[in-house]
């Protein structure tokens, strides 16, 4: 894990926790994005998004090889996301009340996570 954004109370969409956190990025940055991010082109960045099959055609060879690179990262951006839920505290409903405590069980979750993953190595 490399970034966290604030925690945020029930459920809401990623674009919209995007927005609010105010995410920057370098210039000429290239952005790999989901389709829930659709239509979000950050400024002075380049974004790469799965594309999706016609009804009753096929994808091009090259938009096909284009998926299956970004299926690759995002298969180890969602590998890192469940090496982190290992720590059951963040994977479920978070019941503790103290101001901020959900957000230092994420960070801890994390470095747990980062640690076990550079212990590999």
């Amino acid at each position: 894990m490399v970034y966290l954004s604030p925690t945020s109370a029930g459920s809401v969409h990623d674009k919209k926790l995007a927005d609010q956190s105010g995410l920057s990025f370098p210039p000429d940055a290239l952005v790999l994005k989901d389709t829930g991010f659709q239509g979000d082109e950050p400024l002075g960045t380049a974004t790469l998004q799965p594309k999706k099959k016609p009804r009753g055609r096929e994808l091009h060879p090259i938009q096909k090889t284009i998926n299956q690179v970004i299926s690759k990262v995002r298969v180890t951006v969602e590998h890192a996301i469940a090496g982190v839920k290992r720590c059951r505290i963040v994977a479920g409903t978070f019941r503790n009340l103290r101001n901020g405590f959900v957000d230092e069980a994420m960070e801890v979750a994390s470095g747990l996570h980062n640690l076990r993953v550079a212990a590999r190595i």
